[in-house]
């Protein structure tokens, strides 16, 4: 699982005030506990499920280039690697 969309949906769902429901039951009335979710608490629930049951793997990219890597059509370019390469080491010294 990639961490770092999970962070992504948090900070999406994240608000600057923390509100609470109160449910005031009598004791006649209600012996047992309950839970009440909020409709951002059940969107967040549905998000970090959906990121959870993504694939980190894109099925259709991998077998694009398993074809052109098998058919000798695949190609790098050398200035782009490179770019890339100083791009994710730049990223890491930071």
């Amino acid at each position: 699982m990639r961490v770092e969309l999970i962070s992504k949906v948090a900070a999406t769902y994240k608000t600057d005030k923390v509100t609470a429901k109160r449910n005031v039951y009598s004791t006649a009335v209600s012996d047992r506990d309950q839970l009440s979710i909020s409709q951002t608490g059940y969107d967040y629930q549905i998000a970090k499920q959906a990121v959870a049951e993504a694939s980190d793997i894109r099925e259709d990219k991998v077998s694009q280039l398993k074809e052109q890597i098998a058919s000798n059509k695949y190609s790098v370019d050398a200035g782009d690697f490179a770019s890339k390469l100083l791009e994710q080491y730049n990223a890491l010294n930071k």
